[in-house]
Formats: C-alpha cells, structure tokens, sequence
C-alpha cells in the first residue's frame, strides 16, 4: 500500500511530495477553478522519472452529467485534454467527481451521459489513463453521493476499460454511508477500490458538507479510517488540510504497521 498526499505546490510536485514522505502524489494539471487547457509540465521527465507514483484529480468545473450544453460539451473536452495531460506525466489515473443535476432534470439521462463519455473515447481508441470516478459528498441530485446513485452509475459505465474508482471517506461520511463496511459496499457495487482518498470530516455524519479535517481531528474515528485503508489495499491520497499533512501521513503509515 502506497501512502501519499495531494501536492498543493503544482510547481514542483516531486520536491514537496519528498517533504512530507509520500510514496504517491495527487496534483491537478490546470487551474481547478477554470477550464484552461493543461500546459506541458516544466518538470514532466522529472515526474514521470521519479519513484513516486502520480495520480492527477481533474478541474472542478467538469461535469460530465450535466444536460446543459455549455457545461456538459466543454466537461467532456476537459476531461479528454486532463486525462492526456495526466498520460503525459505517466500518471495512474484522473479522477474526475461524479458531478450532478438541477431538481427538474431526469437522473437517468445524467447517467446516460456519463456512458456516452466512455463510448465516444472507446470510438477514438479509449482513454489513456483510467478515469477514476470519485463519490461526492453532497446535493440531492449527485451522480455519485450514495450506494444507490453509484450502483446506477456503475451500470452505466462499469462494462468500460477505461472506468475506475476512487472512494473518498469524507464525501461517503457527509453523504449517509456507513464507513464501517463501505469498501465492502462499494466493492460490491463496483468491483474495484482503485484510489483511495482518506480525509476525516469537520462536519457531523450525512451533514453534505464537504469539509476535509486532519486524520485525527474530526468527527470520523480515526481507528474507522484507518480500517477503510487497511480494506481497501489501494494507494491513498491524503486531502487533508495542508496544516498537519505531514504528521498525517506519518500517522497512516504507522498505523498501519
């Protein structure tokens, strides 16, 4: 099991990835906020030769489910442009959030348009890195914030190569899922954990809030999360607060000895 952090320091991942120990790094490879195309990174032979293993999180502003053209055509171009970025630094896998729909909109075509995705790559040769889908935390209308909102995603990408999962334990938490028996639960659903990323929560269980907190000082028991570590046998990335990231990622990898 590979223990590591997301890199906040874009401009030279490898070097704060060393700082805090980490044997993978999670970094994003364009401005989260916006939908710039990813510019090749000054660094890329340096990352690409480094020991430590590369998992880059897409831009937040993709949403692949949406039904409204101007979301849903330029997500979708995103998410080709990220996850070539993503191929080009040798990276694992994009993760990409499941994303979610207006209260007036037919969840089924959201899930439709997610298999689209996946189809119209396969059309070009398939992606060139897993998409790693991630649960979120909250919204009534989320593609992926419950089990049950997973399982229909599931059907409708999981026959794909090219499809993968990441399971965030703060997104599960502040969505009502049990952490307990969660990988359990997902394996069942997904039949794969390909990513984990182990956060604790600042707020209360089914809360929808999505807040991350260090390991141990938030409202998940620390032992809970690192029993979901310890099951899910997959890399971890930490996304707790950049305060304390260090002595998380040391508390992980001892916990887990």
């Amino acid at each position: 099991m590979r223990i590591g952090a997301h890199v906040r320091q874009d401009s030279d991942p490898i070097g704060r990835a060393e700082e805090l120990g980490a044997e993978v790094l999670q970094m994003f490879v364009t401005d989260p906020q916006e939908w710039g195309k990813p510019q090749p990174h000054p660094l890329a032979q340096q990352i690409r030769d480094s020991p430590i293993d590369v998992v880059v999180h897409s831009s937040y502003r993709i949403n692949v489910a949406s039904l409204n053209n101007r979301l849903r055509m330029p997500s979708r171009q995103a998410v080709i442009n990220q996850a070539q970025a993503a191929a080009d630094l040798g990276a694992f896998g994009l993760v990409v959030h499941g994303g979610h729909l207006r209260d007036d909109e037919d969840a089924a075509t959201g899930y439709e348009n997610w298999r689209k995705l996946f189809e119209r790559a396969a059309d070009k040769g398939g992606f060139p890195v897993p998409i790693l889908i991630e649960n979120t935390a909250g919204g009534d209308h989320a593609m992926a914030r419950t089990l049950e909102n997973i399982e229909r995603l599931w059907e409708a990408v999981g026959d794909f190569d090219n499809a993968g999962f990441c399971l965030d334990t703060c997104h599960a938490w502040a969505g009502g899922e049990d952490l307990v028996d969660i990988v359990e639960r997902v394996r069942a659903i997904t039949g794969r954990i390909d990513l984990l990323h182990l956060n604790n929560s600042r707020d209360e269980f089914d809360s929808a809030r999505d807040r991350h907190a260090n390991l141990t000082s938030g409202h998940i028991d620390p032992d809970v999360l690192v029993a979901v570590a310890r099951a899910a046998d997959a890399p971890v990335i930490l996304e707790t607060p950049e305060e304390g990231l260090a002595d998380d990622v040391q508390y992980l990898r001892e916990a887990l000895n």
